[in-house]
Formats: C-alpha cells, structure tokens, sequence
C-alpha cells in the first residue's frame, strides 16, 4: 500500500486498478490531491472509490479536475447537467448500457480521456463491470504481432455498430479512423486501441483479412491476466483512463434496477 498526503492507494492487481481511500469527494480537493489522484490514475488506469455520498453537482466539480466535461452525443442529460450521463438498467432493459466490451465513444475524432462513474443504486448481487489494461495486452503481444499492427488504421463507427438501436446516421456522427496502436499522450505507453463496440475494420485489408485480424485482437483482449473486475456497492465510483483501457459491464442481473450517472472528459486525437 502506498500512501501521499491523505491519499492511499491499494492496487487491486498488477497491470490495472487500485482501490483508493482517505479522500472525500464531497469537498473540493487541494492541487496537490488533484495532482496525486491524476499520477494515480495514470499509472492504475483504473481508481475505485468507496462510499462517496455525493450529489450531481459535487460529482461534476470533482470530473472538473481532470480536464473540460463532454456531452454526449445521443443521449442527453437531466437539466442543467448536460455531461451527466444517465445510466439506468430496470425489469424492462433488454440491452445494459455499457454491456460489451468496448472503449468509450472511440468514434469520435477524439474519444474521451476519462469516464467516471458512479452507481447509486446496484442489484443485490452481480452487475460487475471489467476493465481491461490495453496496455498489458500490447505488452503481450509477440513482437511478431506488433511490428504487424504498429503501422495499421482502423475505421471506428458509432452510426454502424449502434445506428439502429439509437436511430443514428453517418451524415450526424461520422465515422474516423484511427491508429490500432495508440501512444497515449501523457505517459508515452503504447496501446491496442480496438475495440468490438466501435471498431468495424482495418483499413486497406480485404474484409476476410480485417475480421481475421480483429477477431483475434479482440479474443487476445479478453485474457484475464489484463483485467480487473470491480463489484459495485452502493455510492461506488469508478474512474478509468479511456485511452488505455476497455470496459464491459456485466448483464447478468435482471430484473434487478442498477443506477447512476457518469461524467466524461474530454480527450484528443489518437496518434501512432
């Protein structure tokens, strides 16, 4: 366990997550906290909170310190919180947000850095989510496999992969490609940067080719080694990094409700 300030960190396995402890998120947080929760994140991927009794508007000023809030773009907010995103699974849900493995928004020409969520009311068992290290599984590639994937693009699609759930057209959310291995901007790492919910194909392969190649980086993906899996309670909060990590929420607890906002943080272009 590492300690700074009031802050304590306890990694929760080795490639990806900590849980943190000895800091309130119902008061404003001093730089040198805000400065300690980032370097966290950074190097965790994934924070995990507990117990943070918190209101909307604490939730958004705490989203605040890591960087300019991001509107979703199909799924509005409650009034006055527009970057708030609903998150809400009843008896009558047949398809969880954020069910899947997938990045956040990776359509986007440039996807958000952090999405931040936290859950106010959860099933009386299940509804895990699992994060994945995108880091750790480029790691485990053979260098045979990345001197493949270093140079390749992939086209990522919300309109594609979601149009017909949501009513979404090309024209109102273009597609954009992106580098299918990404070097995050902060910490220099390189890291896979595809995904099943956005990612429709590599460019420049036949589409035998481009599902072969897929298929199999999302299968490598899915490897427990590179993955954390956090079981919710109520006032929990989880903050990961959307450029370097995955996520899935299970869907395996109706009819029970699991409720909660998200907050997200803008980011920028994916680069090689």
């Amino acid at each position: 366990m590492a300690a700074t300030s009031t802050l304590e960190l306890t990694p929760v396995t080795p490639h990806i997550g900590a849980t943190v402890s000895g800091v309130d998120l119902s008061q404003p947080l001093p730089d040198g906290l805000v400065a300690d929760l980032r370097a966290a994140w950074l190097d965790h991927q994934v924070l995990f909170f507990r117990d943070q009794d918190i209101d909307l508007e604490q939730h958004r000023e705490f989203a605040r310190n890591f960087g300019e809030l991001y509107t979703h773009p199909t799924i509005p907010g409650p009034d006055g919180y527009p970057e708030a995103l609903a998150i809400r699974t009843t008896a009558e849900t047949r398809k969880a947000a954020g069910e899947g493995w997938h990045t956040d928004v990776s359509a986007d020409a440039e996807p958000p850095s952090a999405s931040i969520l936290r859950l106010v009311e959860v099933p009386p068992c299940g509804g895990d989510t699992l994060f994945c290290s995108m880091y750790a599984a480029y790691d485990a590639l053979s260098d045979h496999w990345k001197r493949f994937i270093d140079p390749l693009d992939a086209r990522h699609s919300t309109a594609a992969r979601h149009g017909g759930e949501f009513g979404l057209n090309i024209a109102e959310h273009p597609e954009n490609v992106h580098p299918v291995v990404r070097t995050h901007p902060e910490t220099g790492r390189k890291a896979l940067f595809v995904n099943q919910g956005f990612t429709m194909s590599i460019e420049g392969m036949s589409k035998a080719e481009s599902r072969a190649t897929l298929d199999f980086l999302f299968a490598h993906c899915e490897h427990p080694a590179f993955q954390v899996r956090f079981q919710w309670q109520p006032n929990s909060m989880a903050m990961w990094d959307n450029r370097a990590v995955m996520h899935n929420a299970v869907y395996d607890y109706h009819p029970h409700t699991r409720r909660g906002y998200r907050f997200t943080v803008k980011g920028d272009r994916p680069v090689r």
